[in-house]
């Protein structure tokens, strides 16, 4: 792990508590120009600088403008959402709310010009007016912005970034907002195996991704079959521990969640974003349901595509490995929501901008009532750079305007302090205006009944084994025994107190002090907004089965394996949510004020509680795929709260506490719990 980590969230940490202290002024520059605040890459000063960027390379970038009035748009997305106001379920339409909220055509038509005459090409703005697409060259860029473009090292990826704000004509200053595409912010799918040596992360090109499967011995339910081979783990675990699910399927997931009534999502379209589009995402769907949801075919009439027009930087985003994650989507939303119609919208790339576009097409064409986005910017509550996330915000601010229902997985990595250094949340789950979706861990018994469920959080001791012994990952002395927990390697659901958001309106009397002013002496000023807001099945030791075309050492093959991951919670969500839609008989738009309202309620929502003393047996093939080369074993200890630790390098690690903790009521790694079995009778209620 790199120094630099830590030195780039407290750069921007200090720009934030700044941010907040004193307000972000719109400064004016030099030659009738005026620099906008906030559009510069925090990174940019606390990053090495590793290249330039070749001033006739291209870029592509959007301009993004400012609404014609935020504070209005805000008031109808919280009227339309809220239960009891007169305005409640009053959604606006597309067209209706552009004419309101949309800027003019002049505006538009001032900026376009603007950009002609820089000399930038292929100049369109979108249906709704909030975005014009342009392209030309970085040194043309560069001249029209007033602005430098280089390459830095970020989080162990080359990126381009804008290295200072960007400076508009005076006449256009209350235009923009935001000019996306300079600064590469890369979104990250929330999916994982958990396997240490899985292959399943992408590659260079566009294939299909590496095969993965998971080892035996696995139980088909929790608790199916028992450890009596490997030594006990002690330190007070109950022995035997049981092994590792094989992966829950649909029929699993459905009971568990008491999902039996008669709405099963017909009539509702779930939307899923995500970057590039899996060449048999369908087929593969398809044949998973066959298998293992027979009652439940996946039709083709069930399924549509919104793909890019093209694909690019596949080697920086590694596509292959988003092509799992669309799968697990597609699979998961079918799983909970069987009836409803699916709508894959594929993004050019896996940057901020392309994504966002996706959405845009999909709001604009009111082309669905459920968006579910399972993917993220690690620790981007404070990293991606203030305008980059008010342009989402503002995409928020019509979902919820127009009825639809936006939700964003909560990340993978905890607290994020094992891989940043600091304790931050992802965005865009951050959002006040996205419904934030975390992990647990879920325990299904052999009827289908759900046994218990916990928060995800999860760190793992390795079985020194003579095949880990080895692999020199322990030593003679250590063989035959668990190994100390290993801190670095911590996988959990996402969440925290955001610096960057004030406590939304949904939040107060719900969320405890002690989470919304955490940050108070950072941040100051009142209570933050804390995510998730709801939490669903996420750990990747129980995780989910998912059935995809691999890439095999015998050849490219369609499999299945079992999956984890906030990138399974948030489409497994949007089914539920498809089917409280059809039982209401309408879309719930923008879902927080109404699950918040039902805060109190055992039988809508689960309370996820402290575990106790609980863990897992998993075993796992050293190659990934097959046991030719032998297995290592783990155990996973379930919902933990323990030590995690962070490296600037080999010599120098800090220790701290995990900062997200389960709790009655309210807390900071599940939010408002689980959905209760009597959720969608609860949320589609008059």
């Amino acid at each position: 792990m790199s120094q630099r980590k830590a030195v780039v969230i407290a750069s921007a940490l200090a720009s934030v508590a700044a941010a907040c202290a004193i307000g972000v002024p719109v400064a004016a520059g030099s030659g009738g120009s005026v620099k906008l605040a906030g559009t510069a890459s925090r990174a940019a000063t606390s990053t090495p600088r590793v290249g330039a960027v070749a001033p006739s390379s291209t870029v592509d970038f959007e301009v993004v403008l400012n609404l014609n009035d935020a504070a209005g748009a805000q008031t109808l997305a919280r009227a339309v959402s809220t239960p009891g106001s007169g305005s409640y379920g009053k959604f606006l339409t597309p067209a209706a709310w552009e004419r309101r909220f949309s800027p003019s055509e002049s505006r538009v038509a001032a900026v376009v010009s603007f950009l002609r005459s820089s000399g930038f090409k292929q100049v369109s703005a979108s249906p709704d007016r909030l975005a014009i697409r342009a392209s030309g060259t970085a040194a043309q860029v560069e001249r029209a912005f007033a602005t430098s473009l280089s390459y830095h090292k970020v989080l162990g990826r080359t990126l381009r970034l804008a290295d200072r704000d960007v400076s508009v004509p005076a006449g256009l200053a209350h235009v923009v907002v935001a000019v996306t595409g300079l600064t590469q912010t890369l979104a990250r799918p929330n999916l994982t195996t958990d396997d240490p040596a899985s292959a399943l992360k992408g590659t260079h090109s566009i294939v299909q991704p590496p095969g993965f499967r998971a080892a035996p011995p696995c139980s088909e339910y929790y608790g199916q079959k028992v450890d009596t081979t490997l030594p006990p783990y002690g330190h007070g675990y109950p022995s035997p521990a049981p092994w590792a699910v094989c992966g829950y399927k649909p029929g699993q997931f459905r009971s568990a969640y008491n999902l039996s009534g008669p709405a099963d999502g017909k009539g509702v379209t779930v939307a899923i974003v995500d970057a590039y589009t899996s060449p048999t995402l369908f087929a593969d769907a398809h044949k998973f349901a066959s298998i293992n949801d027979p009652s439940h075919p996946f039709e083709a009439s069930q399924f549509s595509e919104l793909p890019a027009s093209s694909y690019n930087l596949d080697d920086v985003c590694g596509a292959p490995g988003w092509f799992g994650e669309e799968t697990l989507d597609v699979e998961a939303v079918h799983g909970t929501a069987p009836g409803a119609n699916i709508l894959f919208a594929g993004a050019q790339n896996c940057n901020d901008g392309p994504l966002n576009d996706s959405i845009r097409s999909i709001l604009d064409g009111h082309r669905a009532e459920v968006i579910t986005n399972s993917y993220g910017d690690p620790g981007g509550d404070v990293l991606t750079p203030d305008a980059d996330q008010d342009v989402t915000n503002q995409l928020l601010l019509m979902a919820a305007g127009t009825g639809v229902s936006v939700m964003f997985s909560s990340g993978d990595s905890g607290d994020e302090f094992t891989t940043l250094g600091v304790v931050v949340p992802d965005f865009p789950a951050s959002s006040p205006w996205a419904t934030a979706v975390g992990g647990t861990t879920l325990q299904i018994g052999a009827s289908g009944q759900r046994l218990g469920e916990f928060g995800w959080s999860t760190a793992r001791s390795f079985f020194c084994s003579d095949t880990w012994l080895d692999l020199g990952n322990c030593t003679k002395d250590q063989k035959g025994t668990w190994l100390p927990i290993d801190l670095a390697l911590d996988g959990g659901s996402g969440g925290g107190t955001s610096y960057h958001y004030a406590q939304p309106f949904y939040q107060a009397g719900v969320v405890p002090a002690s989470l919304s002013e955490r940050n108070e002496g950072v941040v100051g000023r009142g209570p933050k907004r804390v995510e998730p807001d709801i939490s669903m099945e996420a750990d990747p030791a129980t995780g989910m089965l998912v059935g995809e075309t691999q890439t095999f050492p015998n050849g490219v093959y369609y499999d299945q394996y079992r999956i984890g991951g906030t990138s399974v919670a948030s489409p497994l969500f949007a089914g539920v949510i498809a089917r409280a839609d059809q039982q209401a008989g309408h879309s719930l738009g923008f879902l927080n004020p109404r699950l918040y309202s039902l805060y109190g309620n055992s039988s809508a929502l689960y309370d996820v509680l402290p575990a106790g003393k609980q863990d897992m047996s998993r075993a796992d093939y050293v190659n990934s795929i097959d046991p030719s080369n032998g297995f290592f074993y783990t155990t996973r200890i379930i919902d933990y709260e323990g030590t995690e630790q962070f490296c600037e390098s080999a010599a120098k690690c800090h220790n701290r506490d995990v900062a997200l903790n389960t709790a009655r009521g309210f807390d900071s790694m599940t939010g408002l719990g689980s959905p209760g079995n009597a959720f969608v009778n609860a949320l589609s209620a008059p």
